[in-house]
């Protein structure tokens, strides 16, 4: 790619989509993480009803950073947005279905006592998750690999063009890495015989999400080439390193520890994404000609500059709110706490527990 020549608001508002997207997939991670493992962990009513409430007062929150990220794209990089958004069209729009059917599963899960309803909706949680988080690593891959573009900057592929070898690869390394997270997100969050089930699972979810993750950032720093391979290679050995060290965490009984390098590695395997991008949004495999970059993608100097007043405003509110939230239901969440006579998350968090016909976000519903 040929240099370009970028102003320090373009750059600036790169870097914070990227950490929007960064803290998207580390906080979204461990939901999409905890929805795919809701059977696997649990064993009857009480136990996914636990489950789904270590999540359920935070969840939809943590999506609000996919749609300010999505936004962010919008707002600052309209080009970028409307190339992405409408050349990989049907893959966004399984992920929107994936979400809508994650958000309905939490709420029509405890509508009815039916073990058929229910099991029903607990399949829809676990086989959405996963659609979800396959979808976002296949994209994002492709994204950094290069796509075809033509000079209008306009997709010139479809859907199968996604569904090459790095690409699923890139899928396949997410969801072991969302797996292995919320693993050790129930490890740490949930009571009784729950730790120990989640503690089982993160046994082989951790060794294979750090196996396949160094595999695919081996094939990226190979992929990214240029000036940016000695940059990419670096994080990348980063996110190895902490994948490796959750992983070794959890066989030695340190979940704490264990989340911590998770949220790292997963915090640094999306950086690779961003930092083997810069200064191009999509690259074209089409002729590095058509290369879609922060300069010829980007909004005026003027909208940039509003954009940025507002965020130092309201960054700091939303922050705030975010850790409040955490910060209020940081209790475990024990299948024992959940009898008919309680009423929902907010009494649980008091020492009592919901009724089988409150939902599993009735605390965030008011």
């Amino acid at each position: 790619m040929e240099t370009v020549d970028y102003s320090f608001l373009q750059a600036l508002w790169f870097v914070l989509i990227a950490v929007l997207w960064i803290g998207f997939f580390v906080l979204e991670g461990f939901d999409f993480g905890v929805g795919m493992l809701i059977r696997a962990v649990g064993r009857d009513n009480a136990d996914r009803r636990a489950i789904m409430h270590t999540i359920g007062p935070m969840w939809d929150g943590n999506e609000v950073w996919l749609i300010t990220a999505g936004g962010a794209m919008f707002a600052a990089f309209p080009y970028w947005y409307a190339t992405l958004f409408s050349g990989f069209y049907l893959a966004l729009f399984l992920v929107l279905v994936a979400l809508i059917i994650r958000g309905v599963s939490f709420e029509f899960w405890g509508k009815n006592d039916n073990p058929r309803w229910r099991a029903g909706w607990e399949w829809a949680m676990a086989i959405s998750s996963f659609l979800a988080a396959l979808l976002f690593g296949v994209a994002w891959a492709n994204i950094l690999r290069g796509v075809p573009i033509n000079g209008d900057q306009n997709f010139t592929g479809d859907l199968f063009t996604l569904l090459n070898p790095y690409g699923l690869l890139g899928g396949v390394a997410t969801v072991l890495l969302f797996i292995s997270h919320g693993s050790i997100f129930l490890n740490l969050r949930t009571g009784g015989e729950l730790p120990e089930r989640a503690r089982a699972i993160s046994r082989y979810a951790s060794p294979a999400a750090a196996i396949v993750g160094v595999a695919f950032l081996v094939w990226t720093v190979i992929i990214v080439g240029g000036g940016a391979t000695i940059a990419v290679a670096i994080i990348a050995g980063i996110a190895a390193i902490l994948l490796g060290t959750a992983a070794v965490s959890m066989l030695a009984r340190r979940p704490g520890l264990a989340f911590g390098m998770s949220v790292g590695a997963i915090a640094t395997f999306f950086a690779t994404f961003f930092v083997g991008l810069f200064p191009a949004v999509m690259p074209s495999s089409t002729s590095p000609a058509f290369d879609l970059t922060i300069a010829n993608t980007s909004s005026s100097s003027m909208t940039l500059t509003v954009m940025t007043i507002v965020t130092v405003v309201m960054l700091p509110i939303v922050l705030g709110y975010t850790a409040w939230t955490y910060w209020v239901f940081r209790q475990r969440v024990s299948p024992e706490g959940f009898d008919p006579n309680t009423k929902n998350p907010i009494d649980l968090m008091r020492g009592s527990g919901p009724t089988e016909e409150s939902g599993p976000t009735s605390a965030t519903s008011g």
